[in-house]
């Protein structure tokens, strides 16, 4: 029995899929240097359809195929697509759905308006992703979240997700990066997280503004570790969360060679 520690990245972007903040390289570099440190690895994304599917050779996952998410009453399938890290022997999977990923811009349409089912998006790609890894059959050590839209996947795995066994032994790390939008997700971006009884009003609170600062804040507020993934980070997000007791935190430094990245996750993988 393998007795390697599994990493599972979640990430909005990633290098050379999706470049959108610096920190997609950063999800590249810490993919591969786990892969080299004797980690096994995987990577999760949306198939936004600014990915080339051709360029990056994606294919669907006829296995992984049958996976309907369920949102406030409504069903929305998901297509799994994989494609392998350019000289790398690593797995990127990609979610995607015809009606809300495929479309050729990111969160804002031709008219830079915010597309206004963006709240939508955002559950269907954090269940969508949790529902991916429990068809996977594989129970994760150290699940890394970035990206904002990643911010409601800790909240999950310790509230609708707890007593799922694949998510039972898992610590979670959450990168507060840059903010990137300065519009509300959605009225509806409340209501829609509730995705099972198991999530109540107060684990919503630190969601409750429902913008980008606040998708950074419940991310880390659930989480069991915390990095900063860039220098320009809101003020007060640097307030709340460079100290936090009981919670390892990694401060941002552009230098980093990223080994205090590994050392956290043999840290929270150990405990």
């Amino acid at each position: 029995m393998s007795t390697k520690k599994r990493i599972l990245f979640i990430a909005n972007e990633m290098s050379p899929y999706l470049e959108m903040t610096e920190f997609a390289e950063i999800v590249n570099r810490l993919a591969v240097k786990s892969n080299e440190s004797g980690m096994e690895v995987r990577c999760i994304m949306p198939r936004f359809g600014m990915i080339n599917e051709r360029r990056h050779r994606l294919h669907e996952v006829v296995r992984l195929s049958g996976i309907n998410v369920s949102i406030d009453g409504d069903d929305f399938p998901l297509v799994i697509k994989v494609a392998s890290l350019p000289n790398a022997r690593l797995q990127i999977y990609f979610l995607d759905n015809e009606d809300l990923f495929k479309r050729k811009t990111l969160f804002h349409d031709d008219q830079e308006k915010w597309f206004t089912d963006n709240a939508l998006r955002t559950v269907l790609f954090c269940k969508g992703a949790l529902e991916t890894v429990k068809k996977f059959g594989w129970p994760p050590d150290i699940i890394h979240c970035s990206g904002w839209m990643t911010g409601l996947i800790p909240m999950y795995i310790k509230t609708a997700y707890k007593k799922e066994p694949v998510f039972s032994n898992c610590k979670i790390i959450y990168t507060i990066g840059q903010n990137t939008f300065k519009e509300k997700i959605g009225s509806d971006f409340l209501k829609l997280a509730v995705i099972n009884a198991n999530i109540k009003e107060k684990d919503l609170e630190p969601f409750k503004d429902a913008n980008n600062t606040a998708m950074f804040k419940g991310g880390a507020s659930f989480a069991d570790a915390i990095t900063f993934g860039a220098d320009k980070v809101d003020k007060k997000l640097v307030e709340e969360f460079s100290k936090v007791r009981g919670k390892k935190v990694l401060k941002y430094n552009a230098e980093s060679d990223l080994t205090d990245y590994l050392q956290l996750y043999a840290d929270l993988a150990d405990k």
